[in-house]
């Protein structure tokens, strides 16, 4: 599998992504983290292993822009500066990740084959959960019936 953590960018196909956005003009950037998004999620019987690699490193980039996101703190991931990214890539970050963690997913099966797989999911859910944070319940009532 060429993965050496539960991180969204160790893995060789997520090292590989990060060093194809280096690789395309800076106003090209968003439009490969998108286009990796859409090819999750249109993947419509099985998403193979690489492209959920590389939808989750994608997804990490959208989440560290997010209040609460995790910064990007590893070599492996890009050199060059990523764009602010449109607000519609939050949603659409969330449901590739949906994708990557089905049933019919190459990546999700390798990771459940592993004592790290429990692991792992959680750090997928950990990024989901900066894409589309719950509503925390509110304390007092807005007003009495």
């Amino acid at each position: 599998m060429g993965t050496w953590g539960i991180g969204p960018f160790e893995n060789d196909m997520a090292a590989d992504f990060a060093d194809a956005l280096d690789e395309v003009a800076e106003d090209e950037r968003e439009a490969l983290v998108r286009a990796t998004l859409v090819r999750a999620i249109q993947a419509r019987e099985y998403l193979e292993s690489p492209e959920g690699a590389e939808t989750v490193a994608a997804a990490a980039l959208i989440a560290a822009q997010c209040p609460g996101g995790e910064p990007i703190r590893t070599s492996y991931g890009p050199d060059e500066a990523v764009p602010t990214f449109a607000a519609d890539l939050q949603s659409l970050a969330v449901e590739a990740l949906d994708r990557v963690v089905a049933d019919a997913s190459e990546l999700a099966e390798l990771w459940g084959e592993t004592v790290d797989g429990p692991k792992w999911r959680q750090s997928v859910r950990g990024i989901r959960a900066v894409l589309a944070p719950e509503a925390e319940p509110q304390e007092t009532p807005l007003f009495d019936l």
